[in-house]
């Protein structure tokens, strides 16, 4: 598993436990009296911090002398930490924009369809800030993959990443849904995730790139003129 505090991978040994059972006989409509929670935890060998899984499972009749037999768990569900360690926004980039790729993190593991309607605001928001404007996001996406200024046209890689966002809900199919880029549609987990990373791709080339481009550009300007020589171009 890939560490949630740390974000190295590892393989780690959970320990498990059953904290919750329910008892007959059942109330009716009693949901959680009718179930068994199970837990599991993990330590981290390198920050040796927690993570905290939770799991539900149904109990089922079996006979006299066993009224009721635990079934299999439904699925993992993680309590700690709630979010996962991700980039965090350095202090050139918008607030508002900030903001949102914050919030999406925090609501990935409990609804990726709020996490990815969150990261394609925040997609909005950049592109409308570096110049692409249009009717919709899916436009303002179009907008940015045809660029042809080489100092602002997207690496391969990245490329292909925006375009998927833009397929997320099959917006080619169902136009009225590109028109709010906080249309709740249905993603599943990985493409959620693949929203965060290339928003954190468009971090790098939006913002990170031109301030070290420009951090580079001084550092040289300033030996040239140490050097009584004129500043570089570009």
């Amino acid at each position: 598993m890939e560490r949630p505090h740390c974000g190295v991978a590892f393989h780690g040994q959970w320990s498990a436990g059953l904290f919750y059972q329910g008892k007959a006989p059942i109330p009716a409509n009693a949901e959680d009296a009718n179930s068994f929670w199970h837990y599991r935890i993990v330590e981290c060998p390198q920050c040796r911090e927690l993570t905290i899984e939770v799991g539900i499972g149904r109990m089922y009749p079996a006979d006299a002398r066993f009224p009721m037999t635990p079934g299999p768990i439904a699925g993992w569900e993680r309590v700690r930490p709630i979010v996962a360690k991700r980039v965090a926004p350095r202090s050139n980039i918008p607030e508002a924009i900030a903001s949102d790729y914050i919030e999406a993190c925090r609501v990935l593991s409990i609804s990726p369809k709020a996490s990815a309607a969150l990261s394609r605001r925040c997609l909005q928001h950049m592109l409308r800030e570096n110049g692409y404007v249009a009717r919709d996001l899916a436009h303002e996406i179009e907008l940015l993959l045809a660029e042809t200024d080489p100092k602002k046209a997207l690496p391969l890689r990245t490329r292909s990443a925006v375009d998927a966002i833009r397929n997320f809900g099959n917006f080619s199919a169902h136009p009225t849904k590109s028109k709010a880029s906080l249309e709740v549609i249905e993603v599943e987990q990985h493409e959620a995730e693949g929203c965060l990373e290339t928003i954190e791709e468009l971090f790098a080339h939006f913002y990170d790139g031109p301030a070290l481009a420009r951090e580079r550009k001084a550092k040289l300007d300033a030996k040239l003129a140490a050097a009584g020589k004129p500043p570089s171009k570009g």
